[in-house]
């Protein structure tokens, strides 16, 4: 779209979205947003308080017996319009997740692709909402059983995807019936703003979707799932977070749904395709600059071809352009924010320390912004602190397996388990290893999983309840069963 600046996105709400307008924070406070490839403060917003978590609270009250009411045709063709005008604003939506984020552009392109297509997903399910009618095994009765709306929803969204995280909450909770009142992450506010606007454009009525960006995030949210109207809380973010969170939801006995870190293996057997592993690797690696909780996080490849897959993946890694996000050419930007980065480098350095070796990367470039250069580590030694942590960087540590059995056990121990992959040539041990391995989804020679049709979410400490396909909007829907003759 050429030259792309804030200016130029002349409908973009700075103020808090309450109600079906934006609104100054109630104490008229503001935070500055950051350009990630420079540190340069890009904007302000209102920074909302626990007064503007209330009223988002009573604006999504008032409007939520009517949407609820409003026939699932008519909640379909809204989402369906949300879809159309973020197609046709993809890439001003780009480049502004590009400007907040960081992310490179081929990147964000992708992110509002995907993004819009939870919009056209839940426009198809929002009338497939089916209950069921059976006779009572004894034959004394009917048993009707009811889909509704369980109610206010706390949406609450991280930075690594701002409109993606945003659409896969809001997409499912319209077409439930549900309103809604989304928390941005307040390293990236803006993506989440200009959402609100689209949403509104696309015909959301006043009061169901409201934005609350706010620096003050526990505070705020602490108070809203403490508000008996608030019946479903959906959070994206990490594992620590997320258990308060739940402590907090348990107080009122909130519905959560969970969505939490992940630290996934990516296993190379020696009968795999290289060509596709190192493909692969690169996608599930190397997307949004590891940013990612499905990002390929410890690679254990088989002794015999670990070698070869380590030097293709070196020379693809080393041959990534660093720079803005922004700049068409960039592959890799920068990480969100300065303790982002400063996490990857001290792991790095940890792994080194304890006997891995540099490849290729290692470091930080010697330029402003949160950059970190893309790195392979090979010898990582199998106790070694990046291989227990969620890098969420451009780092792939490889560790050498020789035996399936060992492989397995090596990838299930973590606390974690949203995602795996895998890479063999032999479909029945790539099928069997995905059996075992105890994650909510797999990647069998691919090295992306994430579609809006599919449920995606991971067991142990990766989560609770699932996001996408038929199953996401089930998570914003009660069973109501009706005991009745006839």
């Amino acid at each position: 779209m050429g030259d792309f600046s804030l200016s130029s996105l002349t409908d973009l709400p700075l103020d808090l979205w309450v109600g079906g307008r934006a609104v100054p924070a109630s104490d008229e406070g503001r935070f500055d947003v950051l350009d990630p490839a420079t540190g340069e403060v890009l904007t302000s917003v209102a920074n909302g308080t626990v007064d503007d978590a209330m009223a988002c609270v009573d604006a999504a009250a008032a409007a939520a017996e009517a949407w609820a009411a409003t026939a699932p045709r008519q909640r379909a063709e809204v989402l369906r319009r949300a879809f159309e005008l973020m197609t046709a604003r993809s890439d001003e939506l780009a480049h502004l997740i590009s400007l907040e984020n960081g992310k490179a552009l081929p990147d964000a392109r992708g992110e509002v692709a995907y993004a819009a297509e939870f919009f056209r997903w839940y426009a198809e399910e929002a009338v497939r909402a089916a209950g069921s009618v059976m006779t009572a095994p004894s034959g004394a009765n009917r048993i009707v059983v009811l889909q509704q709306p369980v109610g206010i929803a706390v949406l609450v969204t991280p930075w690594n995807f701002p409109a993606a995280m945003a659409t896969r909450k809001i997409g499912p909770a319209l077409a439930a019936g549900c309103t809604v009142v989304l928390k941005p992450a307040s390293d990236t506010p803006l993506t989440a703003l200009l959402m609100a606007r689209i949403l509104d454009d696309a015909g959301v009525p006043a009061g169901v979707v409201n934005v609350l960006p706010a620096r003050r995030s526990g505070e705020v949210v602490s108070a809203m799932l403490h508000d008996p109207r608030v019946r479903k809380l959906s959070f994206t973010g990490s594992t620590e977070v997320g258990r308060v969170l739940l402590r907090e939801a348990a107080d009122q006995v909130v519905n959560c749904s969970m969505e939490l870190g992940g630290n996934a293996p990516f296993l190379v057997f020696e009968d795999a395709d290289l060509d596709a592993a190192v493909d692969g690797a690169m996608v599930a690696k190397m997307r949004n600059a590891g940013e990612a909780c499905t990002a390929a996080n410890r690679f254990f490849v088989h002794a015999d071809v670990a070698a070869d897959f380590s030097r293709r993946l070196a020379d693809r890694m080393a041959g990534m352009v660093v720079g803005p996000g922004t700049d068409d050419a960039t592959e890799v930007g920068p990480l969100v924010n300065e303790e982002s980065a400063a996490k990857v480098d001290d792991l790095v350095r940890g792994a080194v320390a304890a006997g891995a070796q540099v490849v290729v990367g290692g470091g930080r470039p010697e330029r402003e912004g949160f950059y970190y250069s893309p790195t392979v580590l090979v010898d990582v030694p199998r106790g070694a602190e990046i291989l227990g942590e969620e890098i969420f960087g451009p780092v792939a540590p490889v560790v050498t397996f020789t035996d399936e059995d060992e492989v397995v056990a090596m990838a299930n121990d973590t606390e974690f388990g949203l995602v795996s992959y895998v890479y063999t040539g032999d479909l029945a041990r790539g099928l069997r290893v995905s059996e075992r391995l105890d994650s909510g989804m797999v990647g069998l020679n691919r090295g992306l999983v994430s579609d809006p049709a599919a449920p995606f979410g991971g067991t142990k400490q990766s989560g609770i309840g699932r996001e996408g396909g038929h199953e996401g909007m089930l998570d914003y829907l009660e069973s109501k069963y009706v005991a009745v003759s006839w």
